[in-house]
């Protein structure tokens, strides 16, 4: 298998086939303007072939620009270009030599310093794992699934126990004093609160045989490990009960919605905005919104009495997004149920262990010609401010 080409030499053959096409586009240029010095009439298949070189040369003139811009966003001198985790774990050097002499006993691993994440780019970036066959011209990147914890305060921990300060009232009396006068005194409500890290793994076995195919191996890693560890964490930020191993989420700490106007929650986008409201007087500004895709779809769908849809046109390519707050869309809530709230401020991750991949023969493995990969993560969930964060639905299922 060939290697991927880089970004560089992608510029260089477009702009070699972009001079091609220019080159023939000038042709007929030439010879259209000495048809209308002589004054012949153009047929409709010369002007069709004459369109068919034009826009073929402005495609490549879009492919090209784009390339180059990437090159000059490209990595610096020194810099090399990302790996994803997979590709990273294959290259490690106790890999490679589990690789080339597997034992009973042995083992690789590799400690991730990032968040996982589908990124292309960066530590802990997994969307650059599965090498796509080639198609000619250059496609656009996916963009990555808004995610609960991209919402959330990033933090680490070396200690398994997280002491921290939860804020439960704020009755602010800040006014005025006239000169000699008794100056009023506003309450604040706190409490400690302590909390541990919590493990999240998985892991599955592949054949030895396996080992020698390190692009199946790195694809494994990158698309079932890491993305499956990705949505149990998304589960326990949200609905983790606090019991046994499990995080204590948002969901059954947060407060649970009550309009704070007079009616004005008859739509869904209506209560959302009376949620981030709810939210944002317990005096900490709402920054998210987190919903099932079904909900989101449905509220996507919405139109006004002509027919228009109410919160942007299909093909719009703006992130999703209400009264101007991200919204992430996952499976791990419930249908018909919203949260809203102060994400940025009321609740912060810490992670232990940021993320980490190891492999080696356990049990019986060695006898079965089998390997043991496993994907696991270390992390505590504080929330600061219950009030900061409504929970509520939309009211459509019973």
């Amino acid at each position: 298998m060939s290697e991927q080409k880089s970004v560089a030499q992608l510029a260089a053959e477009t702009k070699a086939a972009f001079d091609q096409k220019h080159d023939a586009v000038k042709e007929v240029a030439e010879k259209a303007l000495e048809m209308a010095q002589k004054g012949e009439t153009a047929s409709a298949a010369f002007k069709a072939d004459m369109d068919e070189k034009l826009s073929a040369m402005n495609g490549m003139k879009a492919q090209l620009a784009e390339l180059e811009q990437k090159l000059a966003r490209g990595p610096g001198d020194g810099e090399t270009e990302a790996k994803s985790l997979g590709q990273r774990f294959v290259e490690n050097d106790e890999f490679k030599s589990l690789q080339a002499a597997p034992r009973k006993g042995a083992s690789a691993s590799m400690e991730v310093k990032a968040d996982i994440t589908t990124a292309t780019t960066g530590a802990g970036g997994v969307g650059a794992a599965i090498q796509p066959n080639y198609r000619p011209g250059v496609l656009e990147q996916p963009r990555r699934r808004l995610t609960v914890r991209q919402l959330l305060m990033p933090g680490s921990t070396d200690s398994p126990i997280v002491d921290y300060t939860r804020e439960t009232g704020f009755a602010n009396n800040a006014g005025p004093v006239a000169e000699g006068g008794l100056k009023p005194q506003s309450d604040l409500t706190l409490e400690d609160v302590q909390t541990r890290t919590k493990v999240l793994a998985h892991w599955f076995r592949v054949s030895k045989q396996t080992l020698s195919d390190v692009a199946q191996i790195r694809t494994l890693i990158d698309t079932r490990l890491l993305y499956g560890l990705q949505l149990i964490e998304e589960n326990q930020l949200l609905f983790g009960d606090g019991t046994g191993e499990n995080l204590h989420g948002i969901v059954p700490q947060a407060t649970a919605y009550a309009n704070p106007m007079t009616g004005g929650d008859t739509q869904s986008i209506d209560r959302i905005r009376l949620m981030l409201l709810q939210a944002s007087l317990a005096e900490y500004p709402s920054d998210g919104i987190v919903m099932n895709p079904i909900d989101w779809a449905w509220i996507e769908l919405l139109k006004d009495t002509e027919g228009r849809y109410i919160i942007g046109q299909p093909q719009g390519t703006i992130g999703a997004t209400l009264w101007n707050a991200p919204v992430v869309a996952t499976q791990a809530m419930t249908v018909d149920k919203v949260l809203a709230g102060a994400f940025g401020m009321g609740a912060q991750i810490f992670d232990q262990w940021a993320g980490r991949i190891e492999t080696g023969f356990q049990d019986d493995d060695f006898t079965r010609n089998k390997v043991t990969i496993l994907a696991e993560e270390r992390l505590a969930l504080a929330v600061y401010r219950p009030e900061a964060f409504i929970f509520g639905d939309f009211g459509r299922v019973a």
